[in-house]
Formats: structure tokens, sequence, C-alpha cells
């Protein structure tokens, strides 16, 4: 039973549960009237769990993050039009959107909405402008903390991702300031071991301030970036209460219990109501649920699987988003072409998947054989195209300007440029987006062809180091019970077969041992001589760092793709192309 109380002016909490609905929805950048659509079905459905809050995502009106639209008035105006027309479709129930708010400047903005009106307007007040984030480019900060919004009785703060992350910042000073319960609507993006972070980072939070804390996640794929929703609740002392799924769409009903939050700042200094009160704006009236909403903590993915689900949903969102119907991929018999085939039949269905077959005279029939027993496991469509004609026209056109010297890389990556006109010869004839096939150890150190196994529109697995593509081949075999990759892939050594007997140990250190050093110099920013006194071997060292650092032309004119690690190449990490900074 709920219990209700009149005088609001005292410490004691009106009602002992407030209905949070944390929805964590799939937006599509500038798409406005198609988000309001999204918002405003699923508040009809939290709407009909009777919810007394509904939250979503960080700028869900526009999608995020929407860029350099937010620089087009009309953008900006037409937002707001668009969050007056969900703002009429509310009820009783109350809606926090995410908005860019023009006024004296351009706010990152959440409306809380109500009764068919905005009944009022928070403005972020930390942007992040690291990383991938440049939000101080768009939007002012607005240093105010409040108001508190009364929702069914209960005083509630409203605060905007970066917000949650300092420990001085609007989650402490609005409980400081009486709020019972805070909301922070995000657009946190995905990367592997993220959720683990925002969970010790929430969780600390809301025990420092003593307050209930709900986090909605954006969920979804947006260029490189994917949002993985796994929306939270914690309760006041830093425990878990609920937790949404991860990588789709989720509707989180909660019951919050804030009873024990005037308890638990009697008894913890640090949550006290010490700051002068904020303005309050009432939304609506306490009221008793009868039937309690159950919580639940939602499993969270194993490591590689959680990598998988990043890439197949940020493969999917990419190709829908952008209107394409099918894919093409070169298939190799390799791992690489192997495993974005299987992503992509994961994505978005096995039908509308092509693989291309293009052997050379340096295929072997291994390779072949293997390209063809993935296909068939997969159940995707195949051509094969031998490259041999145009090849050998290749050499015969090169040969007088080529003449006198020893055949070298330039003659291999013709190979690569032709089969890269085939891939998108058929993508211009029949629509097929390309995906390419290099992952991100080749990338870092350039071993790929511009113009070659370079060219397409999205590249799946640029940011996967090549030890972890293995992994997650054997994950989707594991998962499936049966081989999709044969085995023959995955225990054969990798090779570009662009010469006789070629291996990528010719040209590379070992992965197991590229890996960790591109991690750490690429990952983590260290220098040479940090990596040579952490114990690696100095000529190894010196030789990936002047091959990732030769290569950031190559890297600049390399398709998009989806962001799984800490520090992808692109927006992550901005380095110039002209440079003698030896590392």
């Amino acid at each position: 039973m709920l219990a209700t109380a009149s005088d609001r002016s005292g410490p004691y909490p009106v009602v002992v549960r407030l209905r949070v609905a944390a929805a964590q929805i799939d937006t599509v950048v500038g798409d406005l009237a198609g988000n309001a659509e999204r918002i405003l079905a699923a508040y009809e459905a939290a709407e009909a769990e009777d919810a007394d809050v509904v939250c979503f995502p960080e700028l869900a009106v526009t999608g995020y993050p929407p860029e350099d639209l937010l620089l087009r008035s009309t953008f900006v105006g037409q937002a707001a039009e668009t969050l007056d027309k969900i703002a009429s479709r509310t009820g009783r129930a109350a809606a926090v959107v995410g908005f860019p708010q023009a006024g004296r400047d351009l706010y990152n903005a959440a409306a809380v909405c109500a009764h068919g009106e905005v009944v009022g307007v928070y403005r972020k007040h930390l942007l992040p402008n690291y990383g991938v984030f440049d939000e101080q480019r768009y939007f002012a900060p607005d240093p105010t903390d409040g108001p508190l919004f009364v929702v069914g009785g209960v005083r509630m703060g409203v605060s905007i991702c970066e917000d949650a992350w300092s420990p001085t910042g609007p989650v402490a000073s609005q409980a400081a300031a009486g709020a019972e319960v805070v909301v922070n609507i995000n657009a946190s993006p995905y990367y592997a071991g993220r959720l683990a972070e925002r969970e010790t980072m929430l969780a600390t939070r809301a025990a420092d301030a003593s307050v209930p804390l709900v986090y909605v996640n954006l969920v979804g794929g947006q260029d490189e970036l994917v949002f993985d929703g796994a929306s939270l609740v914690f309760d006041e002392r830093g425990r878990m209460v609920a937790r949404a799924r991860q990588f789709v769409e989720d509707l989180l009903i909660v019951d919050v219990d804030v009873r024990g939050v005037f308890r638990k700042r009697l008894l913890d200094p640090r949550g006290r109501a010490t700051a002068p009160p904020l303005p309050e704006i009432t939304v609506s009236e306490p009221r008793i649920h009868e039937v309690a909403a159950h919580p639940r903590i939602e499993p969270v993915l194993p490591p590689v699987l959680e990598v998988y689900e990043a890439l197949v949903l940020g493969t999917r969102d990419y190709v829908e988003k952008n209107g394409f119907r099918e894919v093409v991929i070169g298939l190799s018999g390799g791992i690489d072409s192997s495993l974005v085939a299987t992503i992509a039949a994961d994505a978005i269905g096995p039908d509308r998947v092509i693989g291309v077959l293009m052997p050379s005279r340096y295929s072997s029939e291994g390779s072949v054989a293997d390209a063809e027993q993935l296909a068939a496991n997969l159940g995707i469509r195949t051509l094969t195209i031998p490259i041999e004609p145009a090849h050998r026209a290749f050499l015969d056109m090169l040969a007088e300007p080529f003449a006198g010297t020893e055949p070298g890389t330039a003659e291999e990556n013709v190979q690569a440029r032709v089969r890269g006109t085939v891939l998108m010869s058929l993508s211009n004839k029949f629509g097929w987006l390309v995906l390419t096939t290099g992952n991100k150890s080749e990338t870092a150190t350039g071993y790929s062809t511009l113009y070659g196994d370079m060219a397409g529109g999205f590249a799946v697995i640029k940011d996967v180091p090549k030890s972890l593509c293995y992994a997650l081949a054997v994950e989707r075999n594991e998962r499936e019970g049966r081989e999709i990759v044969p085995s023959t892939v995955i225990e054969k050594p990798p090779s570009a077969e662009l010469r006789p007997g070629q291996l990528d140990s010719d040209s590379l250190p070992p992965y197991p041992v590229l890996d960790p050093i591109l991690e750490q110099y690429v990952g983590e920013d260290r220098s040479v001589t940090e990596l040579v006194e952490a114990g690696y071997d100095p000529d190894v060292v010196g030789a990936v760092a002047r091959l990732v650092d030769r290569n950031e032309y190559k890297r600049r004119q390399a398709p998009p793709g989806v962001r799984v690690s800490a520090k992808a190449f692109g927006k992550d990490r901005r380095l110039p192309i002209t440079s003698r900074w030896p590392g």
C-alpha cells in the first residue's frame, strides 16, 4: 500500500514509491517525425503500465549526435515544434524528453511534459568535449541545477548524461537541495567494458548523494557509434534495482522506493539536504498503484558476445537507416571476410547478403572451398567472378613503365584493386552496399590496399583486432552449436594470397605480439619509450610505430565502421597526417 500525505513542506516523502519507465529507444538523426512516433509509442506503452514518469534518451527528438545539423536554425526550430507536438499528446504521466533548446544560446535540454504541454525544462550543465564528444562546439552550459519537478508527490531532479559523471555535479547538488529521485537521460556510446564503468560510477553517485538514480540510455547505431541501452536504476544506497537489456529497444518499468532516502540522509552526512531548496514545479499529485511493478535485472552479455552484438547492431542500423536493401562482401576464404559475412547475415538476414568469390592465380583451392562452405553454412547467395583476365590485362598495360623493376607490392596490389573495382561496379549496378573486411590490426599498420580491399561503404570490423576476430568466430560457432565459420578458416595461417606462399607474418609481427602493442600505442597513447620500458622488443615496437604513423593518410580515406573500443580510429584518435614526431 502506498502511503500519501498532504504536507509537502516537510522532509518526509509524500509517497513511498514512484513508478518510473525508462524508455530506451532507437532514434534516427534528423528523423524528427519518426522519432516523435517512437517516443509517443513508448509513452503510451508506459501509460498503460500506470507509469508516473517516462524518461527518454538525450536529444531523443533529434537523434544523437546531430552534429552540425545543430548549426541550422531551421533544424532547431523544427525540433522545438516536434517537441510541442509530443507534449500535446501527454497526459498525467510526465515525459522527460531530450531536445535542443534555443534561447540566448543553444542548450542540450530535457523537457518535462505533462497535461498537454511543456511544464519545465532542465539544461545540461556539463558538456563533454573529449573522445567522440564535441558538445562545446554546439551548446552552452547552464550552471543552474533546477528546478525540481514534483511528480506523483515525489521531488524529482533531472540531469543529462555527463552531469552524472562528476561527483560534484547536478546529481549531488539536486539531492542536497531536496530531490528524492534523480533522472539522468543519456546517449552514452558503447565500447567494450563501458557498462561496468557506468555501473560503478552510478552506484557511487547514488550512494554519495543518498538518492535513487534512474539512468536511461539510447540504443542503436549512428554512423560509427553504437549505443547499447542497458538502462539502470539504483537505490539511495547504490544498490542496483533494475537493468534493461543490451542492444535492443526496451521499456523498463520500476517502482522506485523513496522511503529510505530521508533515513539514509540522517545516517550519512554526504547526502544531507544542505543546499537551499530549488524552485519546484508540481506536475502531478500522489496516487496509489494497486499492483506493484516488479523490477528486472537483465543479465550482462559475456564480453565476446557483447562485442559481437554491438557489431551486429551497428551494421544493421547503418544499412537500414541509410536505405540499403542488400550488402555485398568479397569472400576470400579468410577469417575477416568470413566474420563480416556472418555478422551481416545476423544483422539483416542471409537473403540480403551477397558474397562474391574473386579467385586469382594465387588463390588456393582450400580458400575457394572455405568461402563456398561459409556461404552454404550462412545460406547467402554467391557470385564467382575470377579476376585473372583483368589481372593479366593490368600487368600487360603496366609492362612498359614497370620494365626493368622487380615484381613486388605494386603488382600484388593490382589484384586487390581489381577486386575493389568489381565490388564497386556491382554496388553501382544493383545498389548494394559494399562491406569492407579489414580489421583494426590491418587498419593500424596499413596492411591493406588503398582503393582495393579498402574500397567500400562500411567497414564492419575496422575496430576489431585480428586476435579478437578469431574469438568472435569461435563464439558464434559455439552459440550456434555447429560450424558457421569453417574450422579450416579459423585454423589456417592468415594470408592475403597475393603471391605464392604469402603469409601475414611475412610483413607483420605475429598477431598475438602485434595486437597488445597496438592496444597500448594506439588505444592508450603510450610512447615507444614506454613500451620498450615495459619489456617489448625495441625493434618490433619501433617497426610497428612507424607503420601506424605513416599510414594515417590511408585511414583518413577509409569508410566508417563500428566503434567497439575506447579509442577507435576516427573521432577518437585525431593525429595529423603530416608530422615528424618520432613517436
